[in-house]
């Protein structure tokens, strides 16, 4: 199934963390918060303005990206969970 996002909302896949801190100690699952820090897998065309333009997104997909803690719906597609948010729920862009 392909999904495409409308208008300013994105399709982001959470990143998972490393299971070890630098010292050495394992953190198991329990103990484990979801990761804010995800992938844009695919983004919708942008927001319309008032004029009935478009206005284009900051992000495209393969972009890794920073969101808040309780940002985004999650959604189960082809069996993995994602996140489907608006662009302004997104805290900022991870250049490397």
């Amino acid at each position: 199934m392909k999904f495409r996002p409308l208008h300013d909302r994105v399709l982001v896949k959470r990143v998972e963390q490393e299971e070890t801190t630098k010292g050495g100690i394992i953190i198991p699952d329990t103990a484990k918060e979801k990761p804010m820090e995800g992938e844009i897998v695919a983004a919708g065309p942008g927001a319309h303005r008032d004029d009935g333009t478009i206005a284009p997104l900051d992000v495209k997909a393969g972009d890794r990206v920073l969101f808040g803690k309780w940002s985004g719906t999650e959604v189960k597609i082809e069996d993995e969970e994602m996140l489907i948010m608006k662009e302004s729920d997104l805290l900022g862009v991870i250049e490397q």
